[in-house]
Formats: C-alpha cells, sequence, structure tokens
C-alpha cells in the first residue's frame, strides 16, 4: 500500500487553505530576507577574507546547502508542502559529473542543492550586474553564462576539477501538461567536454510554484515533491562513433534525455524523509 501521503487525498479545508497561503507568503518572505542578508554580510565577509577561492567557493556553497534545508524544514513544519529524496546517495560517485534535471517548479534548484555534495551553476550574465547576487556568485564559483566560446571552456575546468554542474535543459519551468522542450546545451556540454550525465526527475503532485502560477496560487490539498536520482548516461555511448561529429553526437543525446526526463511518481511505504 502506497504511503498516505503520495495517495489521492480530498479537498482540504477553507481554514487549512487560508494557513498554507499565509505560511507560504511567511516562508517566502523569510526566504528573501535571509537571502539579503547572507548575500550582504556573510557571502561578503567570506569573499573579503578567504584568499583561496576554491575554500571560500566550499563554504559559500555549504552554507548554502545548509540554508536550503533549513528552508525547506520550515516549508514542511509549517504543512506548505511535503518532499521525498529518492537515491541522493547516488550523488556521492557524481564528481567531476553534469547533473541534469527537469524543471517543474521554481523549488526544483532550492531541493537539489539542498541534497548534492556541491552544485556548482551557470547562472545568467546579467545577474553580475545585481549588487545583490554578484557577491554571492563570485563567492560561490559559479559560471557567468556567456558565449560558447567562453562557457564551455569555463564549464571544462570546472568538471575537470571534481566539480558537478547542474543544468535544468528545459531552460525554463515546464508549463503543466505541456510536453518538455528541451534545448542542446546539457548535452553540447557534455559530449564537448567529455563527461557522463546524472539524470534526475521531479514530480510534483499536485502541480506548485510553476512557469505561469503565482506563490499564492495555492493547490487544493499539501503539495508533495518527490526528487528521484536516477542512472547515470554515459557519454561515449554517444560519441563512440567516430563519423557522428558533436552536434549529432548533442542531438541524439538530447532525444535520450527528453524520454528520460519524464517524471513519475515514486511508490514507496516508506515514511518521507528530507
Amino acid at each position: 500500500m502506497a504511503m498516505e501521503s503520495i495517495a489521492s487525498p480530498s479537498r482540504s479545508s477553507a481554514l487549512n487553505r487560508i494557513w498554507r497561503i499565509a505560511a507560504t507568503g511567511f516562508c517566502f518572505a523569510l526566504f528573501g530576507i535571509g537571502g539579503l542578508a547572507m548575500s550582504t554580510l556573510w557571502f561578503t565577509a567570506l569573499r573579503l577574507t578567504i584568499k583561496d577561492p576554491e575554500r571560500c567557493s566550499s563554504l559559500t556553497q555549504g552554507s548554502i546547502r545548509n540554508s536550503f534545508r533549513l528552508f525547506l524544514w520550515l516549508t514542511r513544519a509549517l504543512g506548505v508542502l511535503d518532499y521525498r529524496f529518492d537515491g541522493v546517495e547516488k550523488f556521492q560517485e557524481d564528481r567531476g559529473t553534469l547533473v541534469v534535471s527537469n524543471h517543474p517548479s521554481l523549488l526544483d534548484y532550492v531541493f537539489l542543492a539542498s541534497c548534492m555534495p556541491r552544485c556548482d551553476c551557470i547562472v545568467k550574465q546579467s545577474l553580475l550586474k545585481n549588487v545583490f547576487m554578484r557577491g554571492v556568485i563570485k563567492a560561490a564559483g559559479y559560471i557567468p553564462n556567456a558565449d560558447s566560446e567562453t562557457l564551455l571552456p569555463l564549464c571544462k575546468k570546472r568538471l575537470d576539477d571534481n566539480g558537478m554542474l547542474l543544468i535544468f535543459p528545459e531552460g525554463t519551468r515546464t508549463t503543466p501538461n505541456e510536453p518538455m522542450q528541451l534545448q542542446r546545451g546539457a548535452a553540447n556540454v557534455a559530449v564537448r567536454c567529455g563527461v557522463d550525465i546524472r539524470l534526475v526527475t521531479i514530480h510534483c503532485d499536485p502541480p506548485m510554484l510553476t512557469k505561469r502560477g503565482k506563490w499564492y496560487n495555492i493547490p487544493p490539498v499539501k503539495p508533495l515533491f518527490q526528487i528521484a536520482v536516477k542512472e547515470k548516461l554515459c557519454v561515449r555511448d554517444y560519441i563512440a562513433d567516430g563519423d557522428a561529429s558533436p552536434a549529432i553526437a548533442a542531438r541524439r543525446l538530447t532525444q535520450t534525455l527528453s524520454q528520460r526526463l519524464v517524471p513519475e511518481p515514486v511508490q514507496t511505504n516508506e515514511k518521507n524523509n528530507g
């Protein structure tokens, strides 16, 4: 028998829904205030006092990981949402690996960064002009999304240094009930850098914090996020053909990703864990 939180529950009471709307607003307000405080104070202090870039990046990412865990614990404790991780121990094998996931909600990065030993990200180049984000990006060692001639060498260097690079190949959040449209960026990085891909799927039932949904669009029942760390794709299988160009290999790999990144709810008798 599937666990109670996965079964299809009845609609929650009006009072419960009002509570979840208020609790959601509180959690996101706290997230924003906490993020601003950490950006302006803690991360700036790390960047100015720790001269070793690798150690500064490690401490910054550790701070981000722990703050995200605290935030997720709070959302669960207040009844905003529930979540379950499956197979996260596989991340311990993934140094120098590309982590690729579908992207159904605003919290996907938060979930993954909270459980990955290291989470290197590609961020918008324009964020370097943001006074609040610039320090975080530099301290964490995130990679700005510049042109491909600059981006690929930066990605390869980070992966060669045993980094774990997270990419959402959709580029933006999925619209519910619409098929995924994958860009080839993730496949191109994997093929041209010669690194394997760890697949992750995220499923949320009912959907919450989607591309078209506002934070206050609370579903009728408490949503359950299920984050499943799946198998690893060997990039050599796509570039082994000597006649295949990197572009063809990336196209084939993208086709595989479009099939493997379709999430399925994890059915289990075990209690949710975070």
